[in-house]
Parts: C-alpha cells; structure tokens; sequence
C-alpha cells in the first residue's frame, strides 16, 4: 500500500525554488498559485501588495473555526513564529516570507511550510493525547466536520485516546473494497502487536457515538481507532499525527486505486476472450458452382 504524502509538494518546491533564486542572486519573479488539496483545502501562493521580494503562503480550511476551538492559532504560532501573519482574505492562515532575508535554515523552514495542512490539523490530536497524559477524562468529544457530509470525533480516557472517522462511500462497490481494506487493518495486529486496534462498523456509528446524532445509512461507514499511551507519548505522537489524520483520503485513494486495477484487468480478460472467440470462428467453405454445359463459376 502507498501513503499519501503529509507534506505538500507544490508549496515546498515553489518556496524552494523562490528561496534559491534569491540566494544565487536572481531578480525575484511574480508568483500567484492557487491549487487545493484533499478535503476540500485552498492553498495560495502570490506576491502581497506586488511585492516580488515577499512570498506569501495562504490555506483555506472549512472547518478551521472548529480547529481553533482546539487550539489551532497558539500550535502555528509555535510552530511558525514570526512567519505566521494575519490571513489573507478569504483564508484562514498565512505565512510570509522575506527573500531579502533568508534563513540558514530554509530546508526545515520549506519544509514546515508544506506541513502547514498537517499542523492545523494537529491541535486537536495534540489536545486529547494531553488529556489522555494528564489522566483526564470527561472532557467533552471533539467533533471536526473535515467534510460535507463527513466528521472526525476525537476523545480521551485514562488508558486510551478513542478517533473515529465517519466516512460516506458512493457506490456499493466502495463499501465492498472498504470491508476488505478494513479486515486487512484488523490482521494487522497479529503482525504486530503495537499497532492500534482498529475498528470498522457499516451503517450504524459505533458504541462510542451512540447517542450522537451521528449520521446512519447503507453508504455510511464509521472507521475506529483505539490508540494506547505508547501511540500518545511524546516521542511517538508526531508519527502518529502524521499518519491518523491523511487516514480518509488514503483509505479512498486506495479503493478507487483497486477499482482501476480491477477494471483494467477485466478489460484484458475480455480482449483474451474475444481473441479465443475470433479464432474459434469456422470458415465458410467456398463450393464451386457449375453451368449445365460443366463450366465452372463464381458469384459477384
């Protein structure tokens, strides 16, 4: 299985490459980028006020306002200093850049630019693994509407930290793929005992969100997963933010991934078949037509 990239790669090479040519010396060129990203997410990269010698880097989140209930603005001002500034319109956070003043160390600077997704994502993850550290519990169920139709539900007990994702499927035979990728995440325990527990219920929200209004319905499934102090920690948490919060987007790339494959085999097959049946085709026998007087013809 393939996993998604946590970074965003036209963020981070746009900034490099604004970066090196201000260090070798070039004029600085206009940029104005506008790409999105998985759920639903803006990005734009533009010059503010025609400034070439200043980059800016702007995202747009639906549901930031439900981040920052979780502490989204004070973990990107940790994270990013004094290149967080106030967002630009229409988006939520921005951060800016100064090619006449170059850090030495713009790698890491390029890099957590193209986490800049990831980090609005990581407040509320950061939060409940805290409480899951500090003992606390009844603190009330994180919910993020990172989709349309589709939410995220974060709580902390003593022993565990307890992430649900609620997920709709299009078509009958994404909910197929989905049970089977699911399984395959259930064996992955007898593999190895540190993973997490992972659950997966169809139709019905699991117990945990059971007197929610969680949505119910044959295309809805509810992904679970039980993470244990040795997934919180301090030293092991980024890792696990890295990869719990890309979950929905690669559970999906993956199903429509198997649905290509199995289509293109099944074309093949059918070219096979068609090629057995064009050979198995008997020829027409051409018989030879006489006149009365003996000579032979033929038909036009």
């Amino acid at each position: 299985m393939i996993l998604l990239e946590i970074n965003n790669r036209i963020v981070e090479e746009t900034l490099s490459l604004k970066l090196e040519n201000a260090l070798a010396g070039n004029k600085p060129d206009t940029v104005e980028v506008t790409f999105a990203d998985f759920d639903g997410v803006l990005y734009h990269i533009s010059n503010p006020n025609a400034d070439k010698t200043k980059v800016m880097v702007s995202i747009a989140l639906k549901f930031y306002k439900e981040l920052q209930d979780h502490g989204a603005d004070e973990l990107l001002k940790r994270v990013y200093g004094t290149y967080l500034v106030a967002p630009e319109a229409g988006y939520n956070v921005s951060l800016l850049f100064d090619l006449d003043s170059i850090p030495p160390n713009k790698a890491e600077v390029v890099h957590q630019a193209g986490m800049l997704k990831r980090n609005c994502f990581a407040s509320v993850f950061e939060k409940y693994f805290n409480f899951q550290q500090e003992g606390k519990e009844g603190e009330s169920r994180a919910l993020i509407h990172y989709r349309e139709d589709e939410t995220l539900y974060v709580e902390a007990k003593k022993d565990r930290v307890t992430v649900v994702f609620s997920t709709v499927f299009k078509d009958d035979d994404d909910v197929v793929i989905g049970k089977v990728f699911m399984q395959e995440f259930k064996e992955g325990r007898r593999a190895s005992h540190t993973a997490p527990q992972v659950l997966f219920s169809h139709r019905e929200p699991p117990l945990e969100l059971k007197d929610t209004d969680a949505a119910v319905g044959d295309n809805i499934g509810y992904i679970t997963f039980v993470l244990f102090p040795r997934h919180t920690n301090p030293s092991t948490r980024d890792n696990t933010i890295n990869l719990i919060h890309t979950f929905r987007d690669y559970l999906h790339y993956h199903i429509k991934c198997s649905k290509a494959y199995i289509h293109t085999r099944m074309r093949a097959k059918t070219s096979d078949f068609l090629k057995v049946l064009n050979r198995a085709r008997p020829e027409i026998e051409k018989k030879e037509m006489k006149t009365m007087s003996g000579k032979t013809f033929s038909a036009r």
